[in-house]
């Protein structure tokens, strides 16, 4: 009987069809033929994803604090959690910003005519407006708009009821455990046609990508990719090594099936479903994994801060602005807290960049620059997010493995 193919092996193979099929699709001029025939499939597949999320994310984390049992060992994993992703994105932004000087001071960033930018920043009402919107006013509108943040809210507040119940609340109890059962064969069902969405993605990505704004931006997307693969094997496998005792290797390869579909999906939400079979292969605990992973993708941004970084650095050469030192700092310190600040928003990545242009004096029009290839950004950005989840999931198991 012949041996199935493992799940990341497949989305690899669809993963490389894809970029052959894009390619030829691209030089043979039939890149309508992606967005109109191919697309339309992994949009499909994203859509199912999107529509388990919300009740993964609830059930998951609920059932996750009632295996904890105790609301002190919730806290301690938040605690842990919040730290680790708050150290991880300030080490990001020094990254992104190192990377940034050596392509500029080398000369390798190409400067673009700004007079036909154009971009219009989303409002952003602050820290404190962010922290108000996630307390839900209504319950079922945070899930119809699938606001994580809010869902999050909702799932610790019902899983902290219920352990306060006791006994009272056992059949609550069951009823939550049996739901989640029903919810992981649905999951499992979904990820089986994860190869389907990355090959249609990637084809299309590749096919309707390649002009000229990409050539012309080649420069600055390597800068953010070598970013993002430092940060990768330097801190998470790092970190995975050094707490748990595990090596790159095994890391990597348990995490890569989350990671390219993160990649080609561009959602670390539509990922979770992923990530969770991923980071228990990797040993982390079911009740911290169904805390962590919903969490980090919402407020864990180490990709987005590399890319702001990086793009910070390149438009303020456009501008003819040669930041200084002090600007840079603010540069970290403005991305690390804008991190958890904009988390939740739509377009979070953009509206960050606004925020580190605003407060370097760069206008904020020159964001339309890179505007044209965010999606070849946002799919490096969205996979090295994903990857921190895990590392994250896996280290605080070890750590909470440790307190007891």
């Amino acid at each position: 009987m012949k041996k199935k193919l493992s799940l990341p092996m497949q989305i690899l193979i669809a993963l490389i069809a894809g970029i052959v099929v894009g390619l030829v699709c691209y030089f043979g001029g039939f890149a309508s033929f992606t967005a109109n025939y191919l697309k339309p499939f992994g949009d499909i597949f994203v859509n199912l994803l999107k529509f388990i999320v919300v009740p993964v994310v609830l059930l998951s984390m609920i059932d996750g604090i009632l295996s904890m049992n105790d609301m002190r060992k919730v806290g301690s994993v938040g605690i842990k959690t919040v730290a680790y992703f708050l150290c991880t994105t300030a080490i990001a932004c020094v990254i992104g910003l190192v990377f940034a000087n050596i392509f500029n001071g080398a000369g390798l960033f190409p400067v673009l005519d700004a007079a036909s930018a154009e971009y219009e920043a989303k409002e952003f009402g602050g820290f404190m407006s962010t922290l108000v919107s996630i307390f839900p006013t209504n319950m079922w509108k945070s899930f119809t708009d699938a606001n994580m943040l809010q869902v999050i809210v909702i799932s610790l507040f019902l899983g902290g009821s219920i352990l306060a119940a006791g006994e009272r609340a056992k059949l609550c109890r069951d009823v939550v455990s049996s739901a989640y059962a029903v919810i992981e064969k649905l999951m499992g069902f979904i990820i089986s046609l994860a190869p389907i969405g990355v090959f249609t993605y990637m084809a299309w990505v590749v096919a309707t990508q390649g002009s000229e704004i990409l050539v012309s931006l080649l420069l600055v997307i390597v800068c953010a990719y070598l970013g993002y693969i430092v940060h990768a094997v330097v801190v998470y496998s790092l970190s995975a090594k050094i707490f748990v005792g595990m090596s790159p290797i095994k890391f990597f390869k348990g995490a890569f099936a989350a990671m390219i579909f993160a990649f080609t999906s561009t959602s670390s939400a539509a990922t979770l479903p992923v990530s969770k079979e991923c980071a228990a292969e990797l040993g982390a605990e079911d009740d911290i994994a169904s805390f962590v992973l919903p969490l980090g993708s919402t407020i864990n941004m180490d990709g987005t801060a590399i890319y702001q970084c990086v793009a910070t650095v390149f438009l303020a050469s456009c501008a003819n602005i040669h930041l200084t030192i002090g600007q840079m700092i603010i540069v970290v310190v403005t991305a690390t807290l804008a991190s958890i600040g904009t988390a939740g928003v739509s377009g979070a990545g953009m509206i960050m960049l606004a925020m580190v242009l605003e407060a370097l004096g760069i206008p904020v029009a020159y964001i339309g620059l890179i505007v044209a290839v965010d999606r070849i950004f946002d799919m490096g950005r969205t996979c090295l997010n994903v990857t921190g989840d895990i590392a994250c999931s896996v280290c605080v198991t070890k750590w909470e493995g440790k307190r007891k």
